[in-house]
Parts: structure tokens; C-alpha cells; sequence
């Protein structure tokens, strides 16, 4: 097996190189409308501490509440426009973008291409540290932002204003998923108006965007965020008048204040799934396709796992089937490749038998690779629900293989964030990503090139990956990206750095207020085109 690093290569996910002028928030729209008098809904979100989109790690409803992006992705894949009248590119390297005109930020600003360069470079600069940063790295320029000595740029060379609503994006190399990137779900392409360069930490605690919804009070942490619809939006109406996010550092409290009707919305933990028909009844809990998925990361660094037929054989010890059923309730699905299969073009069943349940194989082939000394542990983030899932896979491993597997939880997630990090797990370990667009390149890119999102989730870097995504990347062709993307897959198959284990779905329990929720292809509600209860 190759231990390598790499670059991060240039290059991100696509669509098309000059998109229609199709749109979610199209110049029809009735800018007075408010969503619908009175209707309110309650969501539980996590404790959040920052809202900025370029620093948001936390709160993603928020922001898609309160933000307008470019494009927006729907839940069957499709991009259309929001914010942008056109993105179009000759080389799939410099795109020029062209804003609709009359779109205003909450504090009655206009949305213009100024903005947006400043705030995308407000976002790159690297003494502000922001966290979603690197959802720019691909754009010219943005290393002199990020020096390691001397004074950093503050302008990335990549961005030019041509008038009012027009600017340019020259990109380090043909990316044809460029309109995908700046979707909802990379928050670092929000805009931000001239008032919150001046101060981040007043804007943090009232932030100001250009979406359906503004926020009525100021942040403080741990208390409920208050947004109400804006009346001068130019794009779809939201279907209700305000959406309130109520902080729960505890999920299962969550869920069981969404049981007696306090709130009318929260995700649903993973040991609460499969009791969750029984409490809520099977029209109250939404399982949403999404574009996550989840492995069992291996410390390929400890010489036990360096030959490919131990992390074949840990793959097919393991019964996703049963596992899914019991734990999940069914909602989730066994993976069997290495990018969820929402996201277009993921060759399904790529892994073939090395993802089915193989018992007798698994320890067979064990048994030809040496055996394995020494305990197994197995390690996950405690505290979120997830003792079921590793002790579930710990059995599995002890049951059919014969190793000595225990699982270990952290204390908490911070722990278990840094011990992974820093390459100090011991033994197969949690590891998971939900990419940010639909796109098999944000999934492979994350997991699969150093520096790409997700550090040491899969620590497997090869340089020969990294050459064949930014070969898929210059496909023009959304087809024939998503096949080229395949061949990344059929390499990474043939060493086998850590066993898929699920396509995720994303599931939600609602109050009786809620008669439908809808999601979109990052696989969270789209809480501003929710449709209540008669009544409600």
C-alpha cells in the first residue's frame, strides 16, 4: 500500500459551462410577499457561536434562512438561479457573473459584484482565520492571501468588478462544477454589505444578508434566534411569516420537546431512529436522501492494517443490512461506493463483494494476511449517539473475525476532533463527511486529497487521485465529469484505504403543526417553504 500526500488540486464539481436562465427567485416574484400572515414554525438547531457565513461550522439553517445564494441546488440535483441573472464561462477557468438587479441586504443596502469581491475576500484573507476560507482556495490569488511570511495580499487577483452587478472569477484551473460551488450549501459565497467589514464581531451578533428571512434580535449564545420574512425579497415567497431556531445542546431533549408539541421541528438523533414511527407515527418523520456518507476509518499509519486483505476482510465482517435495520430503522441505505449516490454519476455498486456481509470470506482472507495481534478499537465522538452504531460494529468486527474489538468512545467531540486530527487514533474510527453540493468531486476531494475538508478522516493520499480529479474536473461535459469521477473511484478501489459503511439520509420528526417539509440536494430542510397544518 502508498502512504503518499499531495496538493491540493485544482478544480471543483459541475453542471454546465453557460447555465439557462432558469431560477428559484426569478424577476416575477412579488417582492411584498411575506410568506403566508401569521404562520410560524420552531426549529431545534445546535448551540452555535458563530453566524457569519464564512465562519459558520454550526449554524447552516440559519444561514440558508437568512442568506440568498447564486444558485440553489434542488433536492432532484437540478441548479438553478437565485441571486445570479447568468454564470457563464468560455474555458470553464474565468466565469463572469452577472447579478439581478434590485436585490437589497436587510439593511436596505443593494446586493452589487462589489460586495460580493469584498466579502469573498474578507473571507479568504488569512489573519481573519475564518473557518469556511478554504471554500476559496480555488480562485487566483488566494495564496497571497494565506502566506505563510511576510504581509499577506488583501485582494484576490481572481476577482474583478466590471460594473455594478457584473464581476469576474478566474479560477488556478478549468473547473466546469464551478455554478455548483456557490450553492447554498458553501456559505463562504455569501455576500455581506459594507457595514460588517468594518466590525465582525457587532456583525456576528447581528448579522445581515440578502435572503427570505432577517433577523429580529441579537445573537446570544444559547438563546433562541428570531427571524422574520423581509418584505423587500426579491425572490420566491417564503410559505411562512417566521422561523424561530431554538438551541438544544442535548438531542434527545430535542426530540421529545418535538414529541409534546413545544417545537414543531428537530433532526433526528441516530438511537432515536428506529423508534421513531413508533412515537411519531410514519408521516411525521422525514428521511431525506442526502449527500453524506460514512466509513470506518482506518490508522493506516500501524503496520497491522497495511495490507489490503485486512481492510477487505474488516469490510466484509461487517452487516450493514442488519446493522441498518436495527440501528437506523431502515433509513439509511449500505454504501457501495465511495460517494453517496444522490450525487450524480456515483458508480453504485463499484464495491461490489468487499461491502457485502462475506463472514466466512473476511476471515479467510484475515487468516492469509497473518492475522491480526493486539486489540482492535474501535473509536468514535461519545456523546451523540452513536454508542450503538460501535459497539454494534465492535462485535461484528470480535464475532467474525476472532480480534480482540472494543469500542471506545471519547470523552466528547472536541477529543475525538483532535485525536483524529492529529493521527493519534488507535484503531478504526468514525469518519463521515456531508458534502456541501451534490457532486461526487466535494466527496472525493474531501476524503481523498490532503487539505480537502475532512484531515485524516481517510489518511490516504495519492498523487495519482489527485491527477485523475483534476482530469475530471476539466470536463465540460456534466457526463462525462461524472464518469471521468468514476475512474477516481475505480483507483481508490484498488487499495482500499477504509470500508464504506452508509449513504446517509438525513431525518427529521415534526410536530402535528407540520403538514410537509421540504429538503433540497444538501439534504436539510428548506424551512422557508414549509407547508403547515390546516389550522396550525
Amino acid at each position: 500500500m502508498r502512504l503518499m500526500s499531495l496538493r491540493l488540486a485544482a478544480g471543483a464539481l459541475a453542471a454546465s459551462l453557460a447555465l439557462a436562465a432558469c431560477s428559484t427567485g426569478g424577476s416575477d416574484a412579488d417582492p411584498t410577499s411575506t410568506g403566508a400572515d401569521g404562520a410560524a414554525i420552531s426549529v431545534a438547531i445546535s448551540p452555535a457561536t458563530q453566524l457569519i457565513p464564512g465562519r459558520n461550522i454550526e449554524a447552516y439553517d440559519f444561514n440558508m434562512a437568512v442568506w440568498a445564494p447564486l444558485t440553489f441546488v434542488d433536492a432532484d440535483s437540478t441548479l438553478t438561479y437565485v441571486q445570479a441573472e447568468s454564470i457563464e464561462t468560455e474555458d470553464a477557468i474565468t466565469w463572469t457573473i452577472t447579478l439581478r438587479e434590485g436585490w437589497t441586504f436587510h439593511d436596505g443596502t443593494p446586493v452589487t459584484a462589489q460586495a460580493y469581491v469584498d466579502s469573498w475576500n474578507a473571507v479568504a484573507y488569512g489573519p481573519n482565520a475564518f473557518e469556511n476560507s478554504g471554500q476559496l482556495a480555488n480562485v487566483v490569488g488566494y495564496a497571497d492571501l494565506n502566506v505563510t511570511e511576510g504581509e499577506p495580499a488583501t485582494e484576490m487577483s481572481g476577482l474583478k468588478v466590471v460594473d455594478e452587478t457584473t464581476f469576474t472569477v478566474t479560477l488556478l484551473g478549468p473547473d466546469s462544477q464551478f455554478p455548483m460551488q456557490v450553492s447554498q450549501g458553501q456559505t463562504a459565497m455569501y455576500p455581506m454589505p459594507t457595514s460588517a467589514l468594518d466590525d465582525f464581531e457587532a456583525y456576528n451578533r447581528h448579522p445581515v444578508g440578502n435572503g427570505k428571512f432577517a433577523l429580529t434580535n441579537d445573537f446570544v449564545e444559547n438563546e433562541p434566534l428570531i427571524l422574520e420574512a423581509y418584505a423587500d425579497y426579491q425572490g420566491e415567497a417564503p410559505t411562512v411569516s417566521q422561523i424561530t431556531f431554538v438551541p438544544y445542546a442535548d438531542t434527545a431533549t430535542a426530540y421529545t420537546d418535538v414529541l409534546a408539541g413545544n417545537i414543531d421541528v428537530a433532526g433526528l438523533p441516530p438511537n432515536k431512529m428506529a423508534q421513531s414511527a413508533t412515537d411519531f407515527g410514519a408521516e411525521r418523520v422525514y428521511s431525506f436522501e442526502a449527500p453524506g456518507i460514512s466509513f470506518l476509518g482506518l490508522p493506516l499509519q500501524d503496520p497491522r492494517y497495511q495490507d489490503i486483505r485486512v481492510r477487505q476482510a474488516i469490510s466484509m465482517a461487517l452487516d450493514r443490512e442488519t446493522i441498518n435495520k436495527v440501528v437506523y430503522g431502515g433509513l439509511y441505505t449500505p454504501a457501495t461506493a465511495f460517494t453517496p449516490a444522490i450525487e450524480p454519476g456515483t458508480p453504485v455498486g463499484i464495491c461490489g463483494e468487499l461491502c457485502e456481509y462475506q463472514p466466512e470470506k473476511a476471515k479467510a482472507l484475515l487468516t492469509e494476511a497473518g492475522g491480526f495481534t493486539g486489540s482492535m478499537n474501535v473509536y468514535y465522538p461519545g456523546g451523540i449517539g452513536l454508542d450503538e452504531l460501535y459497539t454494534a460494529i465492535a462485535n461484528q468486527l470480535r464475532q467474525n473475525l476472532g480480534v480482540d474489538a472494543v469500542a471506545t468512545p471519547s470523552t466528547d467531540w472536541a477529543e475525538f476532533y483532535e485525536t483524529r486530527l492529529n493521527g493519534l487514533a488507535t484503531g478504526p474510527f468514525f469518519s463521515r463527511w456531508g458534502a456541501l453540493y451534490p457532486s461526487q468531486q466535494n466527496t472525493l476531494r474531501v476524503f481523498f486529497v490532503e487539505g480537502g475538508g475532512c484531515a485524516n478522516c481517510i489518511p490516504w493520499y495519492d498523487p495519482e487521485v489527485a491527477d485523475l480529479i483534476a482530469a475530471a474536473d476539466a470536463q465540460v461535459d456534466g457526463a462525462e465529469a461524472a464518469s471521468a469521477y468514476a475512474v477516481v473511484q475505480e483507483r481508490i478501489l484498488e487499495e482500499f484505504p477504509a470500508p464504506p459503511l452508509f449513504f446517509e439520509s438525513y431525518s427529521f420528526v415534526t410536530s402535528e403543526r407540520v403538514a410537509k417539509l421540504n429538503t433540497s440536494a444538501a439534504g436539510n430542510p428548506d424551512y422557508s417553504q414549509t407547508i403547515l397544518a390546516e389550522g396550525a
